[in-house]
Order: C-alpha cells, then structure tokens, then sequence
C-alpha cells in the first residue's frame, strides 16, 4: 500500500529531473575547418572551380552563410556548394 502512494511522487521527480537536464549538448567545433567555423565576419568565398569528370564537367560554386550563433554571440558560418553540369572547353 505504501508504494502504491510514493510511486506517483518518484514518477514526476524522475519527469522533472529527465526534462531539467541537456538531453544533447551542442560541439561549437568541427574537424575540418573547411564546412564550419566561427568568427564575427563572414569567411571569403572561394573562386568558382570546374572540374573534367570525362563526358561532362562539373562547375563547382561555394559560398559562406550564416547558420545561427553560438551561446556566446558569436556567427556560425557553414559552406555550401553548388554544383552544376556545364560544356568543356
């Protein structure tokens, strides 16, 4: 009988405890610096690229945009690329 009372008591202590913590902690940090990094202003594009894959070639654009901030303020900025077939030269 007693545990029939204290068992809805550790059901919502265990709830709180559960929701009150991270359940993932965010890495600000990425092995390869060349997809994300960190920094108030935004990182240099590189110059388009166009690569001969044999039949066709391949013209590679990429570009910095801002994706969010760290907790700190700071602007999280993630490389994206474009590709796109065109003629060879």
């Amino acid at each position: 009988m007693k545990l029939r009372n204290v068992l809805p008591l550790l059901m919502a202590a265990a709830l709180l405890v559960g929701c009150g913590t991270n359940a993932v902690a965010p890495r600000y940090t990425s092995s390869n610096p060349d997809i994300m990094r960190i920094s108030e202003e935004q990182p240099a594009n590189p110059e388009k690229t166009v690569e001969d894959l044999g039949s066709y070639c391949v013209e590679i654009t990429e570009t910095w945009n801002a994706h969010g901030e760290t907790p700190n303020g700071q602007t999280l900025w993630a490389k994206d690329t474009r590709r796109a077939v065109v003629p060879c030269d």
